[in-house]
């Protein structure tokens, strides 16, 4: 056998064919690293080059999110023009603040949707690669997330109920909520859960999941209401005219002329108790939030007022006095 058979015996077979396995014969004349040139060098390169074209898939959908959900110069972001913002006139100054909390909570969940179905592809495909039959992988897993969906029940219901809570806008940082269990000023909003800060300072981790009605003192208006009582000897008529008076006067200062919406209404009697007298109320519509405010201040106004003309409140039955 002459010495050019033995090296044509010798040589893989796959040299025959277009590919890594010739060039590589052709470089080194090694028959081993011709025969492993698919395994060393082919399906490495398919392999980085899924996971080059996984990080630059990702980043340029994560930019493009980035400018759908940027809010600049007082513009709406192009992600929350389709969705419904609730009294966008009433929130003042602080509307871009919550366009921009609006829109970074829900590029989050667009970033991470995205995440997860780029990379989760590209882990199919470099197993595709690897030779790895895909069927009962994906059987398992599907068997897995059915008993991970059962166990984490009430995970996926926060996170559901948050991306709902988030896309209608039914409340957001600042607004003043009773959520049932609690009443307070949201301090935070998450995807899982809300965090609000009640009157005495206590903060509250709320999970979205069990919020099932939600009363928002922040969204349009609110509505200041003033009772006060009187005595049963006072003159009705007297003191509706001197709420009027006061309250015109009150709004119509520089103190309350921001948060007063509309002119205040004198609702006359509200109730005839025989411990609290003749109560008196009266109303006036104001910006979402101030409406505390606005009561205690037209309270402490209106009740001077009374003092000065001589209207008194009930008179309530006191202890006698003590023997000496």
């Amino acid at each position: 056998m002459t010495v050019s058979h033995t090296l044509a015996f010798e040589r893989p077979r796959c040299v025959d064919d277009e590919g890594w396995c010739r060039t590589i014969y052709g470089w080194t004349h090694n028959e081993w690293l011709a025969s492993s040139a698919h395994w060393l060098i082919a399906k490495p390169i398919t392999i980085i080059l899924i996971l080059v074209g996984a990080f630059l898939v990702r980043l340029v959908c994560r930019r493009l999110i980035d400018r759908l959900t940027r809010a600049g110069g007082g513009r709406i972001p192009t992600m929350l023009r389709p969705l419904r913002e609730r009294a966008p006139q009433t929130l003042g100054t602080l509307l871009s603040e919550r366009r921009a909390q609006r829109a970074q909570t829900i590029g989050s969940v667009f970033k991470s949707i995205v995440s997860f179905i780029v990379f989760g592809l590209a882990f199919m495909m470099i197993l595709g690669e690897l030779g790895v039959n895909l069927g009962p992988i994906l059987a398992s897993a599907g068997i897995v997330g059915v008993a991970i969906g059962f166990g984490a029940q009430n995970l996926v219901k926060d996170f559901l109920s948050g991306v709902f809570m988030v896309l209608e806008d039914q409340y957001g940082v600042g607004d003043v909520v009773d959520v049932g269990e609690a009443t307070g000023t949201i301090e935070a909003v998450g995807l899982r859960i809300t965090t609000l800060r009640d009157m005495n300072g206590t903060v509250w981790y709320v999970r979205n999941g069990e919020i099932l009605r939600v009363g928002n003192s922040s969204q349009g208006f609110a509505v200041a209401v003033v009772d006060v009582p009187i005595g049963y000897g006072a003159d009705v008529g007297q003191a509706s005219d001197i709420l009027d008076r006061v309250a015109t006067e009150a709004t119509a200062s520089a103190a309350l002329s921001g948060d007063v919406i509309e002119p205040p209404e004198v609702l006359g009697v509200e109730r005839v108790t025989a411990t609290e007298g003749i109560t008196m109320r009266l109303t006036v519509k104001v910006r979402p939030g101030r409406q505390w405010s606005v009561q205690r201040t037209l309270r402490a106004k209106v009740m001077e007022a009374f003092e000065d003309a001589g209207i008194r409140g009930p008179m309530t039955r006191g202890f006698p006095p003590s023997e000496p």
